[in-house]
């Protein structure tokens, strides 16, 4: 009788954090042994309060944080089973990410078509061909129509759509999102994480999505990840998670009689295994 063959094992997640800290200035610890993982394709959110860590995870990851003095001192991130440590900001790029800031960060002065060509100046050194610009385009109609007014007088949502079409050309295999709703009224909430969903679905992008709204982030997200104080707490799909009450309450950081309350003193979590001592 020929032998059982072995279960396949699990593909190696295309990004993947394995116990980092992060220090700013030489003094001030933000991450905290972080841990998590971005299967390929997949939409992945990143929950917490403010001050939890979670830009600094998405700049981490996107080797910014050098920028602002911060330095990454244990653990190690991969990308697409490459050590990311080995390689700088515009490599990532060349490589397969794109971060989309938080704040948007689009060159005010320049019109929106000169927006994308400068943003091809990272990928290639040239002007992107016109089917790319189109593909922009086609997921954000409002940009064609104002692709020549300056990106300075456009909406708050125009403007993240811009940010979001920037990082669009250059087809990452992972697109790293801080805060993409915010200063948006809900309508506009509903737009982006819309377009969101369609880009994830027809061009295959894995996303780590940083979001004060828990709601919408869970409900584009395949899976979530809730941090406090630079370490994540609890984990799991994101749909049971939505559901689940004590996430909400953790979450929305108030307990049954009104007070704050942080997730550390919700006693009963310390008896499950997701909790991280």
């Amino acid at each position: 009788m020929a032998p059982h063959a072995s279960p396949p094992a699990d593909p190696a997640p295309l990004l993947d954090i394995q116990n980092i800290e992060v220090v700013y200035n030489k003094a001030v610890q933000v991450l905290r042994g972080l841990s998590l993982a971005v299967p390929a394709g997949r939409v992945v959110a990143l929950l917490g309060s403010n001050g939890a860590g979670k830009t600094t995870t998405l700049k981490a990851v996107s080797r910014l944080l050098e920028l602002e003095d911060g330095a990454l001192v244990k653990g190690r991130i991969t990308f697409a089973q490459q050590d990311t440590a080995a390689l700088q900001p515009q490599a990532l790029v060349h490589a397969g990410i794109s971060h989309v800031m938080e704040g948007r960060r689009v060159f005010e002065d320049l019109s929106v078509e000169e927006n994308l060509v400068a943003a091809t100046y990272a990928l290639s050194g040239r002007r992107a061909a016109r089917p790319e610009f189109d593909l922009v385009y086609a997921y954000f109609p409002r940009l064609h129509e104002r692709r020549r007014s300056l990106a300075g007088y456009l909406s708050g949502g125009e403007q993240q759509m811009l940010a979001i079409g920037r990082a669009l050309l250059a087809r990452p295999a992972l697109m790293l999102l801080d805060e993409p709703s915010l200063g948006l009224s809900p309508m506009l909430v509903e737009d982006i994480f819309t377009i969101i969903a369609r880009i994830n679905a027809e061009q295959g992008t894995a996303m780590l999505l940083v979001e004060q709204n828990a709601s919408v982030a869970l409900a584009v997200a395949d899976y979530a990840y809730i941090m406090e104080s630079g370490k994540v707490v609890i984990d799991g799909p994101a749909e049971p998670l939505a559901g689940n009450p004590d996430v909400r309450e953790f979450y929305l950081g108030v307990g049954g009689a009104g007070e704050t309350r942080s997730f550390r003193d919700l006693k009963h979590y310390k008896r499950r295994k997701r909790w991280l001592s």
